[in-house]
């Protein structure tokens, strides 16, 4: 058995500093020969950061030979701050934003976002998970001891070749539909198996696939109990059976793990495959053995307060079928770093409609967190019920948003598709907050 390992840890509490490097790597992916890889202070993927609110002295060093970017997926910072594809940091150079953490708990991620660039940069390793803690999970009754009853799960599918070589080379299908790999990789690992106590467990699950969207459930069917969804905790645990996570969503779920015996975590209940193997330890001590009753999370009802109504429709048209074709856009206007699409009030809430067009579209809005108000004319989805910045769109969604962050021209809020593919091919917008 290869044990899983987790992302080693880069804790900025004590320091209220972070220091992140783009670097070039190397890998080899179980049988395979070693491939050209990217990584944040390693050489694939990047260390899980924990922060706290209170002042952030970054720094992000490029030690690649083309620019890259550190979006900060789910923190809610102002633009100039936001690591969007106007902050692209050039070869040798080093960005310094000052920023300052003010929100709830979450996981939340981080990963380069250069315009045409973001799906091959990513896909090379770009990217990694975000802890906002604030040392209270212990009284909430949540499992808490990072690798050991709290697992930090990066799930990405990757295309390895005949010679078991992991490649990234999209083909016009690919960019129509994204681009999908043929084996799981979690963390970074193939085939490893997560070793866990006889308890309860957390789960932070991250889709950072470029496109593969996951409809999660385990094989032995017992329970997963939702605490946590992009933005911070529910008000209270929400049992599931299916968990669907689309790419840029990230969920905490918790797992009992005390009885029956070691589970596997499945995707796609109509042709099932294996994401990842649990085994449990008896050695281990157990933390937590029953679920809270109730959390803290408060999921604030905006609706009445919003002052205008958008229309956002994430557009493919034939021209899509085109190598980085013209027909991938929002509103009917493929992405242009130079125009702003919505100028939108500080301190204001908007109801957006959003559309989607031939497949279903995970939509990201930067520097904010949503509540999903209706899907297709009805509820949302248990899972889309709490704090959002990213919804599976496969039809339509409206959404409730109070823009709290600045944003100028020069360092605009993006709005995409989080299909990689598809956000590079120009399912984007912009927008200041002024």
């Amino acid at each position: 058995m290869t044990r899983l390992s987790m992302p080693p840890l880069l804790d900025t509490r004590a320091t209220g500093r972070l220091s992140l490097t783009a670097m070039a790597g190397s890998r080899r992916f179980s049988d395979g020969p070693a491939v050209a890889t990217a990584g944040f202070n390693q050489g694939y993927l990047g260390p899980t950061i924990i922060v706290q609110n209170g002042d952030l002295a970054t720094e992000v060093t490029n030690r690649l030979d083309e620019p890259v970017s550190a979006h900060w997926h789910g923190l809610l910072v102002p633009g100039e701050h936001d690591g969007g594809p106007h902050l692209a940091i050039a070869p040798g150079a080093t960005w310094r934003p000052e920023m300052v953490i003010a929100q709830d708990p979450a996981t939340a991620w981080y990963h380069t976002h250069i315009h045409e660039r973001t799906a091959a940069q990513v896909y090379s390793g770009l990217a990694g998970v975000i802890h906002v803690a604030d040392g209270r999970d212990d009284q909430r009754g949540l499992p808490a001891e990072y690798g050991v009853d709290d697992l930090t799960l990066v799930l990405q599918d990757r295309r390895f070749d005949a010679a078991g070589r992991m490649v990234y080379d999209p083909s016009m299908m690919d960019i129509m539909h994204g681009f999908a790999g043929n084996r799981m990789l979690v963390n970074g690992q193939a085939g490893a198996t997560a070793v866990v106590p006889e308890g309860i467990v957390r789960l932070r699950l991250l889709n950072g696939s470029n496109a593969r969207i996951y409809t999660l459930f385990f094989d032995d069917t017992r329970l997963m109990h939702l605490v946590a969804t992009d933005g911070g905790y529910l008000p209270a645990p929400l049992a599931l059976d299916v968990l669907r996570l689309a790419p840029g969503e990230r969920a905490e779920i918790l797992v009992d793990f005390a009885a029956g015996g070691a589970p596997v975590l499945l995707s796609d209940p109509g042709q099932p495959y294996g994401v990842l193997q649990f085994e449990k330890d008896p050695t281990q001590t157990a933390r937590i053995m029953r679920l809270p009753d109730q959390l803290d999370g408060a999921p604030e009802d905006l609706s009445g307060n919003e002052i205008r109504t958008r229309q956002v429709s994430l557009d493919m048209g034939i021209g899509g079928m085109m190598m980085g074709g013209g027909g991938f856009a929002i509103n009917g206007r493929p992405f242009d770093m130079n125009r702003v699409d919505f100028e939108v009030a500080l301190g204001s809430v908007e109801r957006w409609h959003v559309r989607s067009t031939m497949v279903a579209h995970p939509f990201h809005v930067h520097g904010v967190r949503f509540r999903v108000v209706s899907e297709n004319g009805g509820p949302p989805r248990p899972e889309d019920t709490g704090w959002k910045d990213t919804v599976l769109v496969p039809g339509e969604a409206e959404i409730l948003t109070r823009f709290d962050q600045p944003a100028s021209r020069e360092t605009p809020l993006m709005f995409h598709c989080h299909i990689l593919e598809h956000e590079d091919a120009g399912m984007m917008g912009q927008f200041t907050v002024t």
